[in-house]
């Protein structure tokens, strides 16, 4: 039998809007192909159950990846939780310029994509998928849905119904939203600083964590910029997740279109999650299709992780500095996908601006995952994947996080809801923020 050629076949197609995306002929040619490169490298063989699951079926075949069966595809697909690690790791990528041109995770979505087109979309993945339309509607009767989602009867039914593990701590949901409260507030006209940027505040933030968001616009405006938040609308991996490619289609294009006017006249896009800021900077361009893609690459380009932008005010010498209080020792978990953005540790690098703040790094991947961790058939899983990372945040110093659905993982383990770092600085700005006053702090050195 003729061996795998590692270069890429014929098949190899990334993108979403490609009509050759959906063609199994061409996936199947693919996953010969990065399966036998993987499993002869195996640099990744700790970063997620996809790779145990791999190497151990092909190993079961005598190292032959054309025979693995279709049982053994669906565990490798259904092991991926899309954290991009590998990608950072793995030496063959297009960012790296090599010729072999590998991307696990895209490879995992087009397979799973594939398979939703065949078998269909399930309930679970399509209510999963779309956080926006679930946020609208529970938070219109947000004590009722977290009473029910804190009821063991109610968790039970749902983990029968839509198979949503009945142990795994879901979020609060708020009846004032964060987009209520912005529209509603009596915001300046103008900073003082002059700057503008257009705020994408997350399903997650509007419905399940409105306080960050809140706290995002007072450490923007007290550096003096100021804060648009225009209609959006979720930017489309949860359901491209669940396989669900023509919604999470819809979805970004509404978003480049929402988007298009600000980023026309200059303004940075700043995201508050970090799946949300690399969904629009990795793969709007080529959810979109031709059509959108002009206009989304500008907003591509024009995206930003909040820290990232208050890092460069940093850089500038124009971060607000006049920090009271301090949180002293941090540890600062690095979310998956901060790390697949390719920008460095800018949120320790701006939290290490408060006097006082000694931040040490856990760079380990918490488990949950968008929407995995939630499934009956992950949950406990991902509590396993995760404890490297828990036994880090126990370590000691202020537990800090950009994900806020990694922070809810987080207190599901140790008892205790990390903050945003958004939410650290601002509370570093109030005298009565943390115990410790600046003033003490620099007194004690």
């Amino acid at each position: 039998m003729a061996a795998i050629k590692a270069l890429p076949t014929p098949g190899l197609c990334y993108a979403p809007s490609d009509p050759a995306y959906f063609d199994a002929d061409g996936l199947a040619s693919e996953l010969e192909r990065v399966y036998d490169i993987c499993h002869g490298c195996r640099l990744c063989f700790n970063l997620c159950p996809s790779f145990p699951a791999l190497f151990d079926a092909v190993d079961r075949e005598g190292g032959d990846v054309r025979k693995l069966t279709a049982a053994d595809h669906d565990a490798v697909v259904d092991g991926c939780y899309q954290c991009k690690v590998c990608y950072v790791k793995c030496p063959y990528t297009p960012d790296d310029g090599h010729e072999f041109e590998l991307d696990f995770p895209r490879l995992m979505l087009r397979a799973n994509a594939q398979r939703a087109r065949q078998r269909g979309v399930k309930l679970r993945e399509k209510a999963l998928g779309n956080p926006e339309l679930l946020g609208r509607v529970a938070s219109k009767v947000a004590p009722l849905a977290n009473r029910a989602n804190r009821s063991r009867a109610h968790r039970v039914l749902m983990e029968k119904v839509l198979g949503v593990h009945r142990d795994k701590q879901l979020p609060d949901f708020h009846r004032e939203t964060f987009r209520a409260w912005f529209d509603a507030r009596s915001a300046p006209a103008q900073a003082a600083g002059g700057r503008e940027v257009v705020l994408f505040h997350t399903c997650f933030v509007n419905y399940n964590e409105p306080s960050i968001g809140r706290d995002a616009v007072a450490v923007l405006e007290r550096n003096g910029v100021t804060v648009h938040c225009p209609e959006q609308t979720c930017c489309g991996m949860p359901a491209l997740d669940g396989g669900d490619v023509a919604f999470a289609q819809r979805q970004a294009r509404r978003n480049v279109e929402l988007l298009t006017p600000f980023v026309e006249r200059g303004l940075p896009v700043l995201a508050i999650n970090p799946t949300c800021s690399y969904t629009l900077r990795k793969e709007l361009v080529e959810l979109v299709g031709p059509d959108y893609e002009e206009r989304a690459r500008a907003v591509s380009v024009a995206t930003r992780d909040v820290l990232e932008y208050l890092f460069e005010l940093k850089k500038a010498g124009e971060l607000d500095r006049d920090f009271r209080s301090t949180p002293g020792d941090i540890a600062y978990h690095v979310p998956c996908h901060l790390k697949a953005q390719n920008i460095g540790f800018r949120s320790r690098d701006v939290m290490k601006t408060v006097p006082g703040a000694k931040v040490r790094l856990v760079d380990a991947c918490c488990g949950h995952d968008g929407t995995w961790a939630m499934k009956t058939e992950n949950f406990e899983a991902s509590m396993k994947w995760g404890a490297k990372s828990f036994d880090g945040m126990r370590e000691g110093g202020e537990m800090v996080t950009d994900c806020p659905l990694a922070a809810v993982q987080f207190e599901q383990a140790t008892g205790t809801r990390p903050l945003h770092p958004l939410q650290l600085l601002a509370r570093a700005y109030a005298t009565e923020g943390f115990a410790t006053a600046v003033a003490d702090e620099e007194e004690a050195k």
